[in-house]
């Protein structure tokens, strides 16, 4: 809590005063920055107790601002556990973003499509997750200090917000799927054999962040949604070596539909 604490003290002391919003961008997807007034921008490196992003198209760095009218703290580049980070440290951003004031948070994220119905360079709202991290964030001692030990997840992606969001993309006719995304370790990608086992698990897409997030968002009593972009298909009968270059490719397309989204959510609140 101290920790917290400190970090977002730092923050107000420059500027990020009561965001409303907090926003993750994931990966090729930074794009809605050009649609926000920026008023403050902080690198991670410089926040007291912060990771610092390792990624090379994660920029690290923490943007307060407005968007459609609201004020907002926006998250350019999260952590993860592949690059050595525990899930304290990839979802502390989120209890900083809480304690700053946030009152609901909008997750992004690049994933495989499992679900072969589903195609890269569409959305996925995320209804559901499985987690394949082989951890909890909430695993550590002292944990109840900052809310309920055992967090109740039966809903872990806010209804309302959900509902509202596949009400803009009918009216907008954005093809927006829903579905389960399974989160994993990484950094490798899948084997033929585990995109069938999570096909099976009931995975509709996979990647490998978000799930940490939504559960300490769901910690603090923060409504949470979640988007994926989905950069590639996953079928493990026609699978092809994996082309970052694409998949970020892919994200790039998926991306003006994910900014409508979640700035036609933001005019509502």
């Amino acid at each position: 809590m101290k920790y917290t604490e400190e970090a977002a003290s730092y923050l107000k002391q420059r500027g990020f005063e009561n965001p409303e919003i907090g926003i993750i961008l994931g990966s090729g997807l930074g794009r809605m920055l050009e649609y926000m007034k920026i008023e403050k921008e902080v690198s991670y490196n410089h926040i007291p107790n912060f990771p610092t992003a390792t990624v090379e198209f994660h920029r690290g760095k923490l943007i307060y601002g407005t968007l459609e009218g609201k004020k907002v703290v926006v998250m350019q580049g999260r952590f993860h556990l592949y690059e050595g980070y525990s899930l304290q440290d990839v979802t502390f951003p989120v209890r900083v973003m809480r304690s700053l004031g946030i009152k609901k948070l909008l997750v992004s994220n690049a994933a495989g499509a499992i679900n072969p119905n589903f195609k890269k360079g569409e959305l996925m709202l995320i209804d559901d997750h499985i987690n394949l991290q082989g951890s909890s964030p909430l695993a550590f001692k002292g944990v109840e200090h900052l809310g309920e030990r055992f967090v109740d997840m039966s809903a872990p992606y806010n209804a309302t917000m959900n509902q509202r969001l596949q009400q803009i993309a009918d009216e907008k006719k954005i093809k927006l799927n829903k579905g389960v995304y399974a989160s994993v370790v990484g950094p490798q990608l899948e084997t033929r054999a585990e995109y069938r086992y999570l096909k099976i698990i009931g995975a509709d897409a996979v990647g490998m962040s978000t799930v940490p997030e939504i559960i300490v968002a769901n910690h603090l009593g923060l409504p949470v949604v979640a988007i994926s972009a989905l950069t590639d298909e996953c079928d493990p009968d026609n699978l092809k070596p994996v082309n970052i270059e694409e998949i970020l490719e892919m994200a790039a397309k998926a991306e003006p539909n994910l900014i409508t989204l979640y700035m036609e959510l933001l005019k509502g609140f």
